[in-house]
């Protein structure tokens, strides 16, 4: 009686060892792709939140005898940088705004005079660059972040 049997059925090691390994790189692969896809759409909540200050910073100068001043700290204005701040991952617990510092990756800033403000908050899929946007109908990314006392994004 022989107790090997040419022709058994089933998979070798190898057989096995390749198909888990082609498995684990496509799961690698799909799990990349999906986090990439979530940062841009945490960037894009971003963006709304910030054109949501520009449009209430804009109703605020029309309200208050056509002036900016003052315009970081009105609730409506604050409200949406918070926002974009909880979406960037900036709050910690801590309500953190800089309105007269320049920013760094940590902050959303806000800086206003009686005839401008620009606000800046990092984006979420890479936080050295930030979204800025400024009374002058500007809406962009740009590389790092507001300096101090900067009305306009560069």
């Amino acid at each position: 009686m022989n107790i090997y049997k040419k022709n058994a059925y089933g998979f070798t090691l190898i057989e096995l060892l390749m198909v888990i390994g082609v498995v684990s790189l496509l799961t690698t692969v799909v799990v990349a792709s999906i986090n990439s896809a979530r940062a841009k759409a945490l960037d894009t909540s971003i963006k709304s939140n910030l054109h949501s200050a520009r449009a209430q910073a804009e109703m605020y100068y029309n309200n208050n005898s056509l002036s900016y001043t003052g315009v970081c700290t009105t609730p409506l204005v604050w409200s949406a940088i918070e926002n974009a701040r909880t979406v960037s991952g900036l709050i910690d617990g801590s309500t953190r705004l800089d309105i007269a510092e320049a920013g760094d990756e940590m902050s959303a800033v806000c800086h206003e005079s009686s005839s401008a403000w620009a606000i800046d908050v990092p984006l979420r899929s890479n936080s050295a660059n930030s979204w800025c946007v400024d009374s002058k109908s500007a809406s962009r990314s740009i590389v790092g972040y507001l300096g101090s006392n900067v009305l306009v994004c560069p």
